[in-house]
């Protein structure tokens, strides 16, 4: 056993991980995507709570989102997952073929004042902006939300 301390890895310069993957809108495929983009940052040695915490909470919300408000659990509709990851940054975006909505819109209501502690909305994306560096929403036509964090 080394008794020397951990040292972290650094990527090389220019190093980059990418995934893409499409699945059904079917709740059980959120777990596994989860543990695929926290591999990801873990082989590239991103911080420890980043990956346990802030990735896995975001991400989950991002996917269920997209499953159940954006194609409304629809077996006919997809959800797209692209993520890269490099020395500096993860971005990972989550796409469905939802109508979209309004960010702007739904991040006006504070899920944690006492008259919104009992719905059932909003506290996504509240969670996805306290955890990662950037959020941002656009159409592509498909409705794509853009998680980005970086190191």
């Amino acid at each position: 056993m080394s008794t020397q301390p951990h040292r972290t890895w650094t990527p090389p310069y220019g190093m980059r991980m990418a995934l893409e993957l499409q699945i059904p809108s079917d709740v059980r495929y959120i777990e596994r995507i989860v543990g695929l983009v926290m591999r990801q940052c873990e082989e590239l040695d991103f911080p420890r709570q980043k990956c346990a915490l802030n990735v896995p909470v975001a991400l989950s919300e991002a996917l269920s989102n997209a499953i159940l408000r954006g194609n409304r659990e629809d077996p006919r509709k997809q959800v797209h997952v692209r993520s890269a990851i490099d020395g500096d940054t993860l971005v990972v975006e989550i796409a469905d073929e939802g109508a979209g909505f309004d960010m702007v819109k739904a991040m006006r209501r504070d899920p944690t004042a006492p008259e919104n502690l009992s719905r059932e909305d909003g506290r996504g994306l509240f969670l996805m902006h306290h955890l990662m560096d950037r959020v941002e929403h656009f159409s592509n036509p498909w409705n794509v939300v853009r998680l980005t964090l970086h190191r």
